[in-house]
């Protein structure tokens, strides 16, 4: 019988912290192919304004809300703009690595999980602009719409001809919204606290950012939103089973994340 004084991974089935120096090698990958993965699909810029206006035609079909209005809202201000431009130049990756970080060093089997998730949901992303490269509703001119970054910075692009950082015309999905759906489904599962589910703000905030300053259109997030939930049906959390010590005290045993129909 555990004393409440050890830690938690001395219980039978407990998960060990995972080895540092792997999970710094494959988090540093997960993060370069995202970010180089989608320059092997460069170019294609006819392609990608063409498709543009295939989403912005099926959004009207579909009656979604208008990504104007959005904008709209947020040039009621200069600094209400600057700040969502600023939260998508700058939260993204920091939010993510945070998250990361914090599951290794406090619940690590829900960290496998996690990192799981998100290397399976990047790895689907970075086919799509291959076979569906689409360019940002701020650069297609039907839209009404503007490059908020260009206007009132901060701006992560340059001149798609010039930036040879990142791929312009791989809007689809939003990794932007499906990282951050992904953060905030992480912590509501692998915390109790009664205020866990504000994390949901973070999506939320990030979803009214991508779309108000133009880089986005609804159904990226959709997109996102499809290929996590695909990656989080097939990829199993981890259970918590319930035993019983001392005093009637129940403690929570994490076992190994698996996929659909692996052993475990």
């Amino acid at each position: 019988m555990r004393s409440q004084s050890e830690p938690a991974s001395a219980e039978p089935g407990a998960i060990a912290r995972p080895p540092l120096v792997r999970e710094l090698l494959l988090v540093a990958g997960l993060f370069l192919v995202y970010k180089f993965g989608r320059q092997l699909a460069t170019g294609h810029t006819a392609e990608a304004l063409h498709n543009a206006h295939r989403i912005w035609d099926l959004e009207r079909t579909l009656h979604l809300p208008s990504e104007v209005d959005v904008q709209s809202a947020l040039l009621h201000g200069d600094t209400l703009v600057h700040l969502a431009n600023t939260y998508y130049a700058t939260v993204h990756f920091p939010a993510t690595l945070a998250f990361l970080v914090w599951l290794y060093l406090k619940r690590p089997a829900h960290y496998v999980w996690a990192r799981r998730v998100l290397a399976a949901v990047t790895a689907a992303a970075l086919v799509l602009p291959f076979t569906f490269p689409l360019a940002p509703p701020r650069m297609l001119a039907a839209s009404g719409l503007i490059d908020t970054a260009r206007i009132y910075g901060p701006s992560v692009y340059g001149p798609p001809a010039r930036d040879h950082l990142s791929n312009q015309f791989a809007a689809m999905p939003s990794l932007h919204f499906g990282w951050a759906l992904m953060v905030a489904i992480g912590l509501i599962v692998a915390t109790r606290s009664r205020w866990r589910w504000l994390w949901l703000l973070h999506p939320a905030i990030t979803l009214l950012v991508i779309i108000g300053t133009a880089n986005h259109y609804w159904l990226d997030a959709i997109a996102a939103t499809a290929m996590l939930g695909a990656a989080l049906a097939l990829i199993h959390p981890p259970h918590r089973t319930a035993t019983t010590a001392g005093r009637g005290t129940r403690h929570l045993v994490a076992e190994e994340p698996a996929l659909v129909g692996a052993g475990r």
